[in-house]
This record gives C-alpha cells, structure tokens and sequence, in this order.
C-alpha cells in the first residue's frame, strides 16, 4: 500500500483488448483482495526498480508523463492525429470533471509494457493521488485509483460490454467518467448486467455499431435506387394488368356494370406511383442518416505537424532522439555509445552526419506508419542533409534514407541485411542498441559508386482520411436505378404469370358466360359434349342465380318460361348437368340457348331469334337465304347473326362451314343439328317454339 493511501489504492483495472471477444469471454470483476495489491506494488516496483543515479536526470517514460500530467491532468499524445487529435484535449478535460474525483488521463498510443504499471510509475512520480485513466486510439484500456475511492474496475467493465467495438476514445472515456460518476454500488450493479448480457458464454449478443463505412454507403445507395424504381414501376404495371386481370373474373363478366365501376379514376396509379416514389426518397434519407465512418475527429495542420517538429528540434539538440512518450529501451550507454560512432562517422572522410530517431510508426501518426514519409518530413523540417534512420521501439524494425550524401547513397542502403534491419529475438528491447551499432558499421563500409544513385525519398503525407461518407443519392444509386427497373420488370413478369394462372383455375372452377357480342367469335362450330356440358351448366346457372337476385324479375313470364323449359330438359335438377352423359348433346344446345334467352329476356331483351347455322352464336339480326351444304345449290332461309350473315353475303360459297354439328351415336361421328330427333331444330322457328317442342318432348302441355 502507497503512503498516505487507503485500501483504495489497490484497485487496479483490468489490462484489456477493448471489445475484443477474447476479453469478454474471460471477463471477471476482481474484487480488493490482497493478491492484486500485492501484484500491482510488484509491477510498479519492477518498473522504478533502476531509479536514475544521484544527479542525474530521470528520462524514463514515467517520469515525462508525470512532467505532462503536473501541468495538465489530460495529457493527448502528439503521435495519433489521424485518430485521437491534441485539439481533442479540452473534450477530454470536460469529461473528467465529471467522475468527481481528481482524475489523470493519459492518451497515449498502445502500450506494449503493463498499463496498470505505467499508471502505477507515473503516480509514484507526480506524487498525487486521484484515478489516472490510460486511453489508447480505441477506447479506455486501463485505470487505477490512488488514494480515492472510484469504482475504476466496473467502469472499465462496462465501457468495454456496453459499447462497440467503433465508439472511439472520446465515447469511450465518456461512458467511463459517467459510470464513475454513479458510486460504486450503481457501478456494480450497471458491470454485473453489462457482463451478464454480452459476456455470458451463451450470450452472441454485442453492441450495434455505431458507423457504417464506405462499402455500407454504397450498398445503403444501391438499395435506395431498386427501390425509388422498383416499386413504383411494379406498382404502375401491375395495377393496369390487374385492373384487365379483373375484368375477365367471373364474377366481373357476370356483372359487367359492378366491374366498370370498381374502376380507379384516371391518373390515381400514376399519382400513387408518384407518392410511392416520394416516401422511399423520403424514408431513405431518414433511415439512412449516417454521415460519417468513424468516431475520429479532423485534425487540424497544427496536430499534423506537432510530432515532426518535436523531433527535429530533438535533433538540433542531439543526433540521437528517443521518443520520451515511449518505453525506453536504450540506456545511456547504449545512447553514449552510438553517439560516439555518429561522430566518429561524421568526422571521417567519407562520411557525414547521421540522424537517429527512436519514434513508432504507426497508422494513426501524421505519416500513416511510413517510415520514408517520417524521415522525409523530419528532413524538410531540419533542413540538414545527411542519412536519417528510423528505428521503432515497438517492432524493432530500422529504416535509413540518405539525403545528400555522395559516398552513402539510398542504393546501398537498400542493401541493408535483414539481421540489422529486421528483429527475430523474442528480446523485449529489440536488441536495438545492438543492431544500430551494427548499422553504423554498414555505413562505415560503404563503398564509392559509380552508379548513379537512387533519389532520395521526398514524399508528402498522405492526406488524412476523411471520414464524411458520400451523399446517399450518388456512387451506386445510379445503377441501383437501374437495376430497380429490371427487377420490377421481373417481378411484374413473375406475378402476372401467377394471377394469369389464379385466373384461369377461377374461371374453370366457376367459369361465367360469355357476353352475346362474343359469342360468334368464341362458340365452335363442333362443339364436345363436355364443351356443351360446362356451357350448359354455367349458363343455367346463371339464370337460375339471377333469379334467385331478382326476384321481381318473375314478372316477365318469357323469362321464366325459358328457365321451365331448360329444367325440363334437366330433370328440373341444374346438378344433373354433370360428368356422366344423361343428357344429349341436341338437349345440352337448347338448355344453353333457352338460359341465354332467359337471361336476355331479364335485361329487356325479347328477341325471338336465334342463328338458324349455329344457335351457339346467339341472338340472330335477320332472316338471309343461305347454303348449308356444300353440295347442290339449294338455299334455306333462316334466321343468321351479323357474322353469319356477312359471311353469307361476301362469301356464300363458305357460310356451309359455320353450321354446327353434333356428336353422332357413334364414336367420332357427326351430325347436323338440324337432324336430331329432339326439339332443338325448332330453333330456327324462334325462341317460342322451341319452347313448345320442349314442352311437347318432355310431355308437357
């Protein structure tokens, strides 16, 4: 335990991989026990275990961080300006006034030491209690309270459950600060379901993100255009065929008045495509509101430039800078040492100024994690000429470009053998103190050449990232546009086959007549018997359901008299009108042209007529002389309808082939219809006829 500091003090955080599922499916909540006091004054004794000799400075990382932290409690890193910018220092600064106690906040790149041990070095330096917070460019990763009491455990639980893997430092750290701000009992409590919903061994559950990127964008636009075409198009085709689909239900041909009315007006399936149209644009825009990629803040040239200037005014100084924000794995004789071969190096005939940099590279700093832009950048800031060699603290790795010197060119450098450039050891320190005095010896070897050199490097940062994600109405909206029409067009294609089908299942399943002006068109002139069965049922039917809806219709006697006839010849049951052959053809013809008549009497039609040629034809228009045999010249006059009797006026020679005939008594022969023996040649008399001779065949009087 710390002097002057309470049980507290041994709180210490849980070193996570924020949101990473390893972490959370090994998550606990350590309580204050004694084996992590103990572990945590054993890492921060292990830290300050080499304290510096007696008047000599203390350069360790601790040591400037403490230097920081005494002149600002939030200290934001210079080095993560594409993610975490120095702008953002007064952001964080407002959130840590929040937790209510004193509070200490590092936002440093990843650490590859022990953070807990950082946080405990740098207090022992400062020298003040309160709860110091260590803030990577992901989130919250370690925190440990000193002297105060702050539930540091549970926040970091639930920052690490609650929050995806996207949220970012800044909203990272505010749910940190606001779950200390709670006390510990709500802490616990909030930590205990935080773990218990996304942490459980069971539990698939995570975080919604909180940013889409690019590739979201493109698919969010895509969709927008299948759709703003799509739908509206299916909407305008589908409608009119569905409207024609309608018309030839049988309910709509039974009653051809109800079927116009039902009709939209004019322009309403536009006008609703339109809407329709409008309210996916509309919806769209809404529920696709995400205008950025990422939780990162714009830096400003200032965050860009911060690092570079730091180091080459370390440079000026010293030919050797480490960067004192990261773990320092150069000691001082190490330093002296390459120092010493710098200047011996420099004085030397062929050689010429060296300058070190121990910086990490990484993706978040101003140059992206490249080396050449780094060295380029340091270059054009010091404005010395020279080889520049950068070596990473955190891989080990040890780049060199040469600017300005003759007899060290970028060729030979290129040449630099992977035992110096690159770290295989498992060495926590890279031996790079090592491998750097074996790269000085690779340049004191240079040889003179005569080649012309490679160019130095004088690359430019790459611009930072910017995150606004494109206008939801362009990239591939256009195409989506489209590929919205094909689909519609498919679909259109797809359904219409299915109601054509719907269709024609209803209409045979309870087929309805057909209307009298079709039915010279429509009736064949050799009918089947199954033909003249289904005809016969559906149109007896027919008149039998008129009835059944009209029955003031009872009045008109010429009405009923043809549905007494019809059932004569049925038996006086409709249901007759069956599969089995009970009732003839010649029968089936005249229950088909005594039900239309029946029904045409119902609607005020009292014509007396039917085509002589063919009774299917329905209502006749006159009486012609025409040929009903191929042979012989002979002509009969009969009653015809206006097909019939077109054809016997412009070619008479053919009015013979409308004729109906009948099946025979034998199997595939035919017959006339004026030959059979029952009523049905009565026809041609006229509609009271040829309910007489039913009446008579039936032996009615």
């Amino acid at each position: 335990m710390r002097p002057g500091g309470t049980q507290d003090d041994t709180r210490a955080a849980v070193t996570t991989t924020p949101y990473g599922d390893a972490h959370r499916g090994h998550a606990s909540r350590p309580r204050y026990t004694l084996g992590v006091s103990v572990v945590l004054l054993l890492l921060c004794a292990l830290w300050t275990a080499t304290p510096a000799p007696a008047g000599a400075a203390d350069t360790t990382q601790a040591a400037h961080l403490a230097a920081q932290l005494r002149t600002n409690p939030v200290y934001v890193t210079d080095q993560l300006p594409r993610e975490i910018p120095r702008s953002t220092a007064p952001d964080f600064t407002r959130l840590a006034k929040r937790t209510g106690v004193p509070t200490y906040v590092l936002v440093l790149p990843n650490q590859s030491t022990n953070g807990k041990a950082l946080l405990g070095a740098v207090h022992d330096r400062l020298g003040r209690d309160g709860l110091y917070v260590l803030v990577d460019y992901i989130g919250v990763t370690d925190a440990v309270a000193f002297g105060v009491r702050a539930p540091a455990e549970d926040a970091l639980t639930v920052t690490s459950y609650e929050l995806p893997y996207d949220a970012g430092p800044l909203r990272s750290f505010e749910r940190f600060a606001d779950v200390i701000a709670q006390g510990d009992e709500k802490a616990a409590a909030r930590a205990e379901a935080a773990s218990e919903k996304y942490g459980g061994s069971h539990s698939g559950e995570e975080p919604e993100e909180l940013y889409i990127g690019p590739t979201d964008r493109d698919n969010q636009s895509f969709l927008t255009g299948i759709l703003l075409t799509g739908l509206p198009l299916l909407l305008l085709t589908l409608g009119a065929f569905v409207r024609r689909w309608r018309r030839r239900l049988p309910s709509a041909r039974r009653n051809p008045g109800a079927g116009t009315t039902s009709h939209l007006p004019r322009g309403v399936l536009p006008g609703l495509a339109l809407l329709t149209a409008f309210a996916i644009g509309l919806g769209a825009w809404f529920t696709f509101d995400q205008t950025t990629s990422s939780a990162a803040q714009a830096p400003a040239a200032t965050d860009l430039s911060a690092r570079i200037d730091r180091v080459a005014e370390g440079l000026k100084q010293d030919s050797v800078y480490a960067d004192p924000e990261s773990p320092q794995i150069l000691d001082a004789d190490q330093k002296k040492q390459l120092r010493d071969r710098i200047q011996e190096f420099s004085g030397s005939k062929d050689g010429g100024p060296v300058f070190v940099t121990v910086v990490p590279q990484m993706p978040e700093d101003e140059s992206a994690g490249n080396t050449d832009v780094f060295a380029a950048s340091v270059h054009r800031e010091l404005d010395r000429d020279g080889v520049y060699v950068v070596a990473d603290p955190v891989d080990g790795d040890i780049n060199a470009v040469s600017y300005g010197l003759p007899h060290v060119t970028n060729r030979y450098l290129f040449g630099l053998p992977d035992a110096v450039q690159y770290d295989d050891s498992d060495s926590r320190d890279h031996r790079l103190g090592e491998r750097l005095d074996k790269f000085m010896t690779f340049l004191e070897k240079a040889p003179a050449e005569d080649e012309p050199d490679y160019p130095a490097p004088d690359r430019r940062p790459e611009p930072v990232d910017d995150h606004a994600l494109a206008p939801l109405f362009s990239g591939d909206f256009w195409p989506g546009l489209l590929v919205g029409a094909l689909v519609a067009l498919l679909a259109f294609a797809l359904l219409a086959g299915v109601l054509a089908i719907v269709g024609t299942v209803l209409r045979r399943r309870n087929p309805a007549p057909l209307p009298s002006a079709t039915l010279p068109f429509e009736a064949p002139t050799d009918p089947s018997t199954t033909y003249l069965r289904r005809t016969a049922r559906t149109e007896l039917g027919e008149l039998q359901g008129q009835f059944r809806d009209s029955p003031d219709q009872l009045a008109h006697m010429r009405a009923w008299e043809c549905f007494d006839a019809a059932m004569l010849l049925v038996d006086g049951d409709v249901d007759a009108l069956t599969d089995d052959d009970s009732v003839e053809p010649a029968s089936l013809v005249a229950v088909i042209v005594l039900s239309r008549a029946g029904r045409a009497a119902l609607s005020g039609d009292t014509n007396n007529l039917c085509c002589g040629l063919n009774p299917l034809h329905g209502p006749a228009v006159s009486r012609h002389h025409v040929r009903i045999s191929a042979e012989g010249r002979r002509r009969s006059l009969l009653p015809v309808c206006q097909v019939c009797r077109e054809t016997a006026i412009v070619e008479p020679g053919t009015v013979h082939t409308l004729r109906m005939t009948l099946p025979g008594p034998e199997r595939g022969e035919r017959m006339p219809y004026e030959e059979d023996a029952g009523p049905l040649p009565a026809v041609r008399d006229g509609i009271p006829e040829l309910i007489n001779r039913v009446r008579e065949f039936t032996s009615v009087s």
